[in-house]
């Protein structure tokens, strides 16, 4: 009886390397730009975006039973190609054979991100801090949310993939979902790519400009506020600055000028000391005023 009742015979992962090899070098020939999915360590995602990613994922249960197998795929490097558009993610990945995947998701509805930015208005000083995930947790909430966020529904998503498997949502399939989880660590505006939305509007005018304006000052100065922000130090507002002390040679020549000065002024010290000792030597020898006779006793 033929295997093609039951399961294909097993190939190993030296095999399927070999074959994705070959298979992305044909398509590199072609022209096309191939982006494998690469896992460093033993975390898929280590930033904001990447992890809200996989979470947001692993919080429906309809994933739960193919996801496991997806984590091993993409941590052994299976994700061979990874391609992220508008509402639609591509990607090949290697298996007993080498599989394409294809992975629809719906753009966030127009008055689902007009609630979105409205939520987070003000909030968001910059393109820097939203892609580098420094929001307050306020923020983060907002666009993590499992329902009105930005991540999609399970009902907005649509999978394909060429492998012979029955299930809505294969191995190869939630091995592609976790790389863009990947994905995100390294180009988190990926994500607003997909969902056909401008991650520019999230960023509040007034909170912009601001943010401009300070980084232009500080290009020139920095105040009290910014030195203790970038050292670490506390200053007292209330301390007088210290006097500023002379160069080396401002004050070698002043010591010096100083002990001339010194030198020049003791003879006259001393002729004043010696003028004033004779005063007072002619005024002790000097007979005093008549004094008043003593009155006699009456006889």
């Amino acid at each position: 009886m033929g295997w093609g009742y039951y399961w294909k015979p097993y190939v190993s992962m030296a095999q399927r390397q070999a074959q994705a090899r070959k298979h992305l070098e044909k398509l590199r020939r072609k022209g096309v730009a191939v982006q494998p999915v690469e896992i460093a360590g033993r975390n898929i995602a280590d930033t904001f975006w990447g992890e809200a990613w996989c979470n947001h994922l692993e919080a429906f249960s309809d994933f739960a039973n193919r996801l496991p197998r997806g984590r091993t795929y993409v941590r052994n490097g299976s994700v061979c190609h990874l391609d992220i558009g508008k509402g639609e993610i591509s990607a090949i990945v290697s298996g007993s054979e080498i599989y394409d995947v294809r992975v629809a998701i719906k753009t966030l509805p127009k008055a689902r991100w007009n609630n979105l930015k409205s939520r987070c208005g003000g909030q968001v000083g910059s393109l820097l801090e939203l892609l580098q995930g420094r929001l307050s947790g306020h923020v983060m909430g907002i666009v993590t949310d499992k329902q009105g966020g930005l991540f999609p529904l399970p009902k907005e998503m649509d999978f394909e993939c060429s492998c012979p498997d029955w299930a809505h949502m294969c191995k190869h399939v939630a091995a592609v979902l976790y790389g863009v989880g990947a994905r995100l660590d390294q180009q988190p505006e990926l994500l607003f790519l997909l969902r056909g939305v401008d991650h520019a509007e999230l960023v509040c005018e007034e909170a912009a400009q601001e943010v401009a304006a300070r980084r232009s000052a500080g290009a020139r100065t920095l105040d009290e506020g910014d030195v203790a922000d970038v050292f670490g130090i506390e200053i007292d507002p209330a301390r007088k600055p210290a006097r500023q002390r002379p160069a080396a040679g401002a004050d070698a020549a002043r010591k010096t000028g100083g002990r001339k000065g010194a030198a020049a002024k003791r003879p006259a010290r001393r002729k004043a000391a010696a003028g004033n000792a004779s005063r007072k030597k002619a005024a002790a020898g000097k007979p005093r005023g008549p004094t008043t006779p003593a009155k006699k006793s009456s006889p």
